[in-house]
């Protein structure tokens, strides 16, 4: 991997196809269909197949990532669904906003693991009190398997350090599981995952 993880990314969303599919993750979908339409931050947004898609039900969608070449294909997926969404440039520590919001969705987000328990807690100051966390990312036992995710077992996530990296929320589902990934190139096959939805009271 580049020391520069903006060049990383560059380099792997500089490939036409959207390696992430253009379709939005399952569990986001499934569970953004249970809320009140509002606003919604989707950090580390990549392709932007979860922004897009949120902002085709109505959503006032907002985006960041690193990568240019995410942001790119974020916006010409937004321009072929005739949908806009508010998608910037930033690293997730520089990332600021003049307003909170009612849903925050990470999408497999593995932030450096020297950086994501403030990344996290950042993050939370951007949700209202009331706002709810949709959340699926890889489990530590993710590094058994080919189908995606970082090699670095300190990236993967346990329960217990969910609950301790999300405070303030009410988890109403919060679990390990095995699924069957099918996201485009990168995420394919048997997944172990976490998976929470959680609201602020705090």
């Amino acid at each position: 991997m580049k020391n520069n993880p903006a060049d990383f990314w560059n380099e792997r969303f500089g490939k036409e196809e959207f390696i992430y599919g253009t379709e939005p993750n399952q569990f986001f979908k499934e569970q953004l269909q249970n809320l009140e339409i509002g606003t919604l931050l989707l950090p580390a947004e990549g392709e932007g197949r979860n922004a897009v898609y949120a902002a085709t039900q109505g959503w006032e969608v907002s985006a960041f990532d690193i990568s240019e070449q995410g942001r790119v294909k974020a916006m010409l997926l937004a321009k072929q669904h005739n949908v806009n969404i508010n998608y910037e440039i930033a690293s997730v520590l520089d990332y600021t906003s003049d307003k909170q919001f009612d849903v925050i969705a990470f999408c497999y987000t593995h932030f450096p693991i020297d950086i994501r328990k403030t990344a996290h807690k950042q993050m939370l100051q951007l949700l209202k009190k009331g706002g709810t966390i949709i959340f699926e990312a890889f489990a530590k036992a993710q590094l058994n398997n080919d189908s995606g995710g970082p090699k670095n077992e300190a990236m993967l996530f346990s329960i217990d350090e969910v609950k301790e990296e999300f405070t303030g929320l009410d988890f109403k589902i919060l679990e390990e599981k095995t699924i069957e990934l099918s996201e485009g190139e990168f995420h394919k096959g048997k997944a172990e995952v976490i998976r929470f939805v959680g609201v602020k009271y705090e």
